[in-house]
């Protein structure tokens, strides 16, 4: 993949997820474009979104069950009573059902107000209908923060058969994945979604569509690999996240980058071998590269005298002195794209920052 190539994919996806914390908050537009040219081939799709009235209905039979007071159960039946369009959330019927637990169960209301706040309770006899839906929204929520890790267990156990709203959760998981670099299971997700492609919301379609092409081009241990790697690394530790799993990203890190550095030495290697190959059949063309006949002396006319190198008896690996260092920089960034230099200098600055944390 040309360099030029490789700086559009990288910026891709820091721009993919602020598209999805941007659009995914905009009313839930139904896409208008005309279907493809192969429709009729398209395999059928295998989920459905429900309907408002479906969600109505079963957002009525939880109230019914549930321990609100006469007043607060009439005043919620009084706002599912009018459509959508006529309401205050009438872009997401996910946000309305939240609103309705928020007004009926303080626990709900605690984990709108925080996102941290303790979900023991989730799996502990709440109601199917409502234990899902408030995954899903907190699922969404966490995947607006960038906390991929977070959220994608939420969506894991989620059957799109019961969910409140199906595209939303094919969306954001699909969204972990591709963060996550799980590139099969990215792909599998945004398929099932764009099973429904122009019936799901345009943002949805048109983003689903760029993070496919996107995960799918992507080449394991490529340097575009690597630099994405190092930038979720970065996300943990802006988020004060330096634990086992932040190491194991780090280790995997540098062992992909010796690796790389050693294929590009070795291909300098043989390189240098054809070019002395080269050399010796040209010389050997022109009569003045003929080898000895016999093992003796060659007449050399040098001192024999080389330049010593200091190369010092400590480590020091990732602490060199500035001028070193502002010296690698610069080399990198003759050699490589300057998104990568920028990439490699941050990644080093915060690896630096955490080593010297407790």
């Amino acid at each position: 993949m040309a360099p030029s190539k490789l700086i559009v994919a990288v910026c891709f996806v820091s721009a993919a997820m602020a598209a999805v914390r941007r659009a995914d908050a905009a009313p839930a537009t139904v896409a208008a474009m005309p279907p493809s040219a192969d429709v009729e081939f398209a395999r059928e799709p295998s989920w459905s979104a429900p309907t408002e009235t479906e969600v109505r209905r079963r957002v009525l039979e939880w109230l019914a069950s549930s321990s609100a007071s006469a007043d607060v159960a009439g005043r919620q039946r009084d706002a599912w009573a009018e459509p959508a369009a006529t309401t205050a959330a009438a872009d997401d019927l996910l946000d309305r059902v939240m609103a309705t637990f928020v007004a009926v169960d303080p626990r709900s209301a605690a984990l709108r107000a925080d996102l941290d706040a303790d979900r023991s309770w989730l799996d502990a006899g709440v109601p199917d209908f409502q234990r899902d839906a408030l995954k899903l929204w907190l699922g969404r929520e966490l995947v607006r923060s960038d906390r991929f890790d977070d959220a994608l267990p939420l969506f894991t156990g989620l059957d799109l058969a019961t969910a409140v709203d199906p595209a939303a959760l094919l969306f954001h998981r699909a969204a972990c994945q591709h963060w996550l670099l799980d590139a099969d299971a990215a792909v599998e997700s945004l398929d099932t979604l764009l099973e429904r492609a122009g019936v799901i919301p345009v943002r949805y379609e048109r983003l689903a569509r760029l993070m496919r092409a996107d995960i799918t081009a992507l080449e394991d241990e490529s340097l575009d690999h690597i630099a994405r790697r190092m930038r979720d690394v970065t996300r943990r530790l802006d988020q004060g996240r330096a634990g086992p799993r932040t190491r194991e990203v780090q280790d995997g890190v540098i062992e992909s980058l010796d690796k790389l550095i050693a294929a590009i030495e070795q291909q300098q290697q043989q390189q240098c071998q054809q070019q002395g190959a080269s050399s010796a059949g040209g010389a050997g063309r022109g009569g003045e590269g003929k080898p000895m006949e016999d093992s003796q002396l060659a007449d050399g006319k040098g001192a024999g005298d080389v330049a010593r190198r200091d190369l010092g008896d400590q480590d020091g690996w990732g602490n060199l002195p500035p001028h070193q260092r502002d010296e690698a920089l610069q080399q990198i960034g003759r050699e490589f794209p300057a998104h990568y230099r920028e990439a490699i200098e941050q990644y080093f600055k915060r690896l630096a920052a955490g080593s010297e944390s407790p």
